[in-house]
């Protein structure tokens, strides 16, 4: 599961909100100024958006700022719109909306009387750009005022998987028991189960408690879907995964990680053609065009090289921003499109000292491999011995760098 993957959305052309200029100019796709322009006037437009005035998203975005814009003071109606943000930028995986979020709740930053709500949302907007023990600050100050805050739980566990702290992430699932549903809870242990060892027993007792508790809003249904999708494939059986991503996708809530996580599969199947068929409209996410940038190489497209290109621009620009948030699909990138293998391994390695799940151990293991330095690849190997992870192809890869020479 990715940590920018609890919640999403969809959309195509908003006006930057006079307030928010500054940090649109800082944020924009494909700029690599040295410093951001100051606009001239608050009225300026800096950018447009991918949101049609005429689309829902944009009407609400447009509803929620002209409610705040009433009472700028309101706390309440701050978080209503910096979450909205904050959930299209996990659909669309688009960081400018976290810009946009950061600046609502800008007047209630660093004060320690701040409202629970914006010191939770305050958390969210970082672990999105990866200060996870800034957001794990935040959260447990939420707790310490609200020890009941579900959200903040949820989020607390999430941080401590996407970190490989299981212990840490099974207490935290026992500490949800007094507010979690019987399906939310089994989800929690299931994950954790799921990545230690134990991914087949945990995908039966997580489809059973699917099965008991199915009338589920779209969104947490997916994010169910999702997970027994990934337990599937870690018990190897890739023909249940499909279903299940292709069930999850057919809930209707637009979610970046889970088109990520079938193209995968579809990747690896050899099946390049039905990720274009997925992923064509898709190339404003940098996590989604890298995959179909990929399916295009496979078959020989001419548009990869293009998408290629957008790419290594995107990561140039994120560079120079010091906008870090995307190294495992930039590792990737330069293994499997530029084959650069130091340079994936780098990035790989740096990735690892940050975020160490399943995926970031992959493609850690895979360059080191094409770098001929099965030694770099040690915390992976290491990860693996401790977890006992099953996947077949993980596993793959532990033969393939035990036998290489050192």
């Amino acid at each position: 599961m990715s940590i920018n993957c609890i919640k999403r959305y969809s959309a195509k052309l908003l006006y930057v909100w006079p307030a928010l200029g500054l940090v649109a100019a800082m944020l924009l796709h494909g700029t690599a100024q040295s410093a951001p322009r100051v606009p001239k006037a608050d009225s300026e437009v800096l950018e447009r958006l991918p949101l049609k005035a005429s689309d829902p998203v944009g009407r609400e975005l447009r509803a929620l700022r002209a409610r705040l814009n009433e009472a700028p003071d309101d706390p309440e109606r701050a978080v209503a719109l910096a979450r909205r943000y904050f959930d299209i930028a996990g659909a669309e995986g688009d960081p400018r909306y976290i810009g946009y979020a950061e600046a609502v709740l800008r007047p209630w930053a660093g004060k320690p009387d701040a409202p629970v709500e914006v010191v939770f949302t305050a958390a969210l907007l970082k672990q999105y750009r990866h200060r996870f023990a800034e957001a794990m600050a935040d959260l447990d100050a939420v707790l310490d005022r609200d020890p009941g805050h579900g959200e903040a739980l949820s989020w607390k566990w999430a941080l401590h998987m996407v970190q490989a702290e299981y212990d840490e992430a099974r207490a935290v699932c026992e500490r949800r028991r007094p507010v979690a549903s019987a399906l939310a809870l089994t989800a929690c242990f299931a994950t954790v189960d799921g990545v230690t060892g134990k991914a087949r027993p945990s995908y039966a007792s997580l489809q059973a408690a699917l099965a008991q508790d199915p009338k589920r809003d779209a969104e947490f249904r997916q994010w169910i879907l999702t997970r027994l999708g990934e337990l599937a494939l870690r018990g190897g059986e890739p023909a249940s995964a499909e279903q299940h991503f292709r069930e999850a996708i057919a809930t209707g809530v637009t979610d970046g990680f889970v088109l990520a996580a079938y193209a995968d599969l579809l990747i690896d199947a050899g099946r390049p053609a039905e990720v274009v068929s997925l992923l064509k409209d898709w190339t404003r996410s940098d996590i989604l065009l890298l995959r179909l940038a990929l399916a295009e190489r496979a078959l020989g497209s001419p548009s990869a090289a293009a998408h290629a290109e957008a790419l290594a621009n995107r990561f140039a620009d994120a560079t120079l921003r010091g906008d870090r948030l995307h190294l495992q699909e930039e590792a990737r990138f330069e293994l499997q499109l530029r084959h650069d293998a130091a340079r994936a391994l780098e990035l790989a390695l740096e990735n690892w000292r940050e975020q160490r799940e399943p995926r970031d151990a992959r493609v850690l293991m895979e360059a080191a491999l094409a770098a001929r330095r099965p030694d770099a690849a040690q915390p992976a190997l290491e990860w693996m011995r401790r977890t006992g992870y099953e996947e077949t192809r993980y596993r793959a890869l532990v033969e393939q760098l035990r036998k290489m020479p050192k």
